[in-house]
């Protein structure tokens, strides 16, 4: 490991950022000294330095939220390191899934929607009851409504391709993957779940492929 290029402050700490791996949301922002990094790079998983402790902190060692490691970066500077996780439970202390949740200031004319954002609009839909919202009205109908919604759509996605019409495709597929997103949320699966299954598909092709490269080599 080459730790040489970081610059430390004068408490020979380096700040770290961390990132989730399957959404790029931030995490927490925390402090390593070379010992805890070392810890990291060995382990695989986040090893920060307490500075209210004075101490070395595995990160889930007490609550079990563990942070895998998938990577660890230094910035242009090599003084702030970028560590992506697969995180195994909520990163802040609060249960919360990012520390970063006490907005400051946001820009009223950008839409920050994406998929992570819209589980949780939906998942508030459910469990807080909004009248003449149409995903309450979802969740209120049950399941069978849900997977109903979801076949029609599936059909939808299917007759706007064959007719070429790109956007009405696009409205069809949005269409389903918000269905899509109900259903997950009315059996509790989020989205990090399906990041995981598409993860974990590209790792056995790449696999596989470099099995076959290697096999043809071989010939």
């Amino acid at each position: 490991m080459q730790t040489d290029n970081l610059k430390f402050d004068e408490n020979d700490l380096i700040p770290a950022v961390v990132q989730d791996f399957y959404s790029g949301k931030v995490l927490m922002m925390a402090y390593m000294n070379k010992e805890s990094l070392e810890i990291s790079v060995k382990e695989g998983r986040t090893c920060f330095w307490s500075r209210s402790r004075q101490e070395i902190w595995r990160k889930g060692e007490t609550s079990g939220n563990t942070q895998e490691i998938v990577s660890i970066s230094a910035d242009c500077d090599g003084d702030t390191l970028l560590v992506r996780v697969k995180k195994a439970g909520p990163a802040c202390h609060t249960g919360s899934e990012s520390c970063f949740f006490d907005t400051i200031y946001e820009n009223s004319e950008v839409a920050d929607m994406n998929i992570d954002a819209l589980y949780e609009l939906i998942e508030g839909r459910k469990t807080e009851k909004k009248d003449g919202s149409y995903t309450t009205y979802l969740f209120e109908k049950g399941e069978d409504k849900i997977l109903k919604k979801v076949g029609e759509e599936c059909t939808e996605v299917i007759i706007a391709a064959k007719n070429n019409d790109d956007a009405e495709l696009i409205y069809e597929i949005a269409d389903l993957a918000y269905h899509t997103l109900v259903l997950m949320v009315q059996k509790g699966i989020p989205p990090d779940e399906i990041r995981a299954e598409l993860a974990g598909r590209h790792v056995v092709d790449k696999k596989v492929k470099q099995e076959k490269m290697g096999g043809e080599n071989s010939k």
